[in-house]
């Protein structure tokens, strides 16, 4: 696993607390695919797209 993995996560983590709210579904999933990105480089071996995909729609249907 490289060192940029954790830092990735650390930025994911750090632009979800620094939001104040999140208004809509476009926000919500923009916010998912940035963390699914983020954990899938970094648990599943560097999948990041494919985090960034479930990560955005677990957080469009999140809103709803």
């Amino acid at each position: 696993m490289s060192k940029l993995a954790p830092i990735a996560l650390f930025g994911a983590l750090t632009f979800v607390t620094a939001c104040d709210e999140i208004n809509g579904e476009r926000d919500a999933a923009l916010v998912g695919a940035a963390i699914g990105c983020a954990a899938g480089y970094t648990l599943v071996n560097g999948r990041c797209v494919e985090g960034a995909i479930a990560g955005g729609v677990a957080g469009a249907v999140s809103q709803r």
